[in-house]
């Protein structure tokens, strides 16, 4: 961050850019990787996309960090000197970095610290720890805001592919910008440059430089550096399959513990809770937090502890042999475990509505962020559902439009928090329609256009003419990948202990553990979730112990 914007931060500054007292310095260097490097002026000490980047520690001199601004230019962050250090989140497990830095003119003296070394010196120095945990955490914020310094996105801003990849950039919690080549020069002239056709976009440009042509999640995670590199010879004490509240809180448990954890997830981190806008009932949070925001710092806290964390990827099957559960995966390679915690989650529901599913993203969602958000502002919309989730988005979604119709069978207080229900009945452009289903959906091209509307008791349609369509009903368990190699209801959901009402977490297959909303008979409630993380955790030890001593 340039000098002229340092007002810009405010109080927090120093929580971003710390400077570390002599004995603060001291005692970090007990967990340097390596000894101190000289940096001539100018020298680069890192560059954007380059992977396992050290964070660096000033001891003398300094070192300009610079930020991606643009297609082309580069704009100065910070200069680090003499007790500042390097780095953001991406630091803590080796990930591509998000920015560069060259020794200033005096040239610099740095101390390096590897990932390894890194989290060694979060956990050793309680001190050091926290001060470098939170300029990490700030500085990935202060990225996101500048949107600039990340990965910039292509195309249309309702395009529901570009849409499907900023959703996931953002709940993955990177830097992003989208430009419109149709209003945006920059935009516009890489385009033509390229010679590319409409179906090529949206367009890709990472922080390295590397161009993506219409890519899907995984060939962008690649290209970002997201990945980490599995170990395919590796046997893991815990392999998680979820990164949802349930998945993280075991993640964070387990390698707190000493244990080796891999989380795997097909989608983004927070699961069915990322899609919150504002959860006000956890437990420590008066003021409530974003389901994104949270898993955010579960999923930081888990890297921290030494968790591998590897999004998006898919779980085909999973496997028993002997005393090894094996999860084999999309691209056909496998991930070997002791034992398995599935947290996979559910998803909302997605009913048989005439004309549904050729809108999916394309005035259909099933969460609602900023994003969404921004595609409905000033405009008239619609919400199904009732529960909490439901009641969050009504509150996120209606200081931004001009009306917002929600649609429900029942009563609101029959399945909402009370404090919810007296938020809405506060907000004057939300209609709350009792006792009505969704019949059917209409475009106009390739976009929503109306929604039909039917009253259960008269039968009378009524058609809304509408722009978006927000869908939180039901839960719909993500078990399919299992193909019935574990107990579940009749619903799908995963049989724990004695029936579903059992204390133990093991599934029908030994070793195998089910969490959160994948359980059945759980409490949908994200301190639930994370609850049965420790617990499931607390259980392995004893499984672990025993099959050690079968071994043995």
């Amino acid at each position: 961050m340039s000098e002229q914007h340092a007002d810009d931060v405010g109080e927090r500054r120093h929580q971003m850019f710390p400077v570390l007292t002599p004995s603060q310095v001291e005692a970090a260097r007990r967990f340097a990787s390596g000894p101190p490097r000289y940096f001539a002026a100018g020298e680069m000490v890192f560059a954007t996309a380059d992977r396992n980047v050290p964070v660096w520690l000033v001891l003398d001199g300094s070192i300009d960090v610079l930020r991606r601004d643009g297609l082309d230019e580069e704009a100065p962050i910070t200069t680090h000197r003499a007790g500042q250090f390097t780095g953001e989140v991406s630091q803590i497990d080796g990930r591509a970095s998000l920015a560069s830095a060259r020794a200033g003119r005096d040239g610099a003296t740095l101390i390096p610290f590897d990932p390894p070394y890194l989290r060694a010196l979060m956990i050793g120095s309680a001190e050091v720890g926290e001060i470098v945990m939170r300029a990490l955490i700030l500085r990935r914020v202060r990225l996101i805001e500048h949107g600039g310094s990340g990965t910039i996105l292509i195309g249309a801003p309702d395009d529901a592919h570009l849409l499907r990849l900023q959703g996931f950039l953002t709940r993955s919690g990177y830097p992003n910008h989208v430009m419109d080549p149709e209003v945006d020069g920059g935009g516009r002239s890489l385009v033509e440059r390229m010679a590319l056709l409409p179906s090529d976009l949206p367009l890709v440009v990472c922080p390295g430089g590397s161009v993506l042509k219409r890519p899907d999640e995984r060939e962008l995670a690649a290209c970002l550096g997201i990945m980490p590199k599995l170990g395919q010879h590796k046997t893991y004490d815990v392999a998680i399959v979820g990164a949802g509240p349930a998945g993280l809180a075991a993640a964070v448990y387990g390698a707190s513990e000493g244990l080796s954890v891999v989380v795997l997830d097909e989608r983004a981190m927070g699961g069915q809770a990322g899609a919150s806008a504002r959860i006000e009932n956890y437990l420590g949070f008066p003021t409530g937090i974003s389901g994104q925001a949270l898993a955010g710092r579960a999923f930081t806290q888990a890297l921290k502890f030494g968790a591998e964390v590897a999004i998006p990827v898919s779980v085909v099957r999973l496997d028993h042999d002997e005393d090894r559960l094996t999860l084999k995966l999309s691209d056909d390679s496998t991930v070997a475990a002791r034992t398995v915690v599935i947290a996979s989650g559910a998803a909302y529901r997605h009913p048989d509505i005439a004309g549904l599913a050729q809108l999916e993203g394309s005035g259909v969602s099933y969460w609602a962020s900023p994003i969404e958000a921004r595609l409905c502002a000033g405009k008239e919309i619609a919400l199904v559902g009732g529960g909490n989730s439901a009641g969050q988005a009504i509150v996120f979604l209606a200081p931004h439009v001009k009306r917002l119709h929600v649609f429900v069978r029942r009563d609101l207080s029959a399945t909402m928090s009370r404090y919810l229900i007296d938020r809405i009945s506060a907000l004057s452009n939300v209609e709350i329609h009792v006792g009505t289903e969704l019949t059917e959906l209409a475009s106009s091209g390739d976009r929503l256009a109306s929604a039909t509307v039917r009253d259960r008791a008269s039968g009378t349609l009524t058609c809304y003419g509408i722009c978006h369509l927000f869908l939180f009903i039901g839960a719909t368990p993500h078990t399919r990948w299992l193909n019935g190699s574990v107990a579940t209801d009749d619903k799908g959901f995963i049989l724990t202990g004695a029936g579903a009402s059992g204390a133990s977490l093991e599934t029908s297959m030994p070793g195998v553990y089910a969490i959160g909303d994948v359980r059945a008979g759980s409490t949908k409630r994200v301190a639930a979730a994370v609850g049965d993380g420790a617990a499931a955790i607390s259980q392995i030890h004893g499984y672990l112990s025993r099959l050690s001593k079968e071994v043995a």
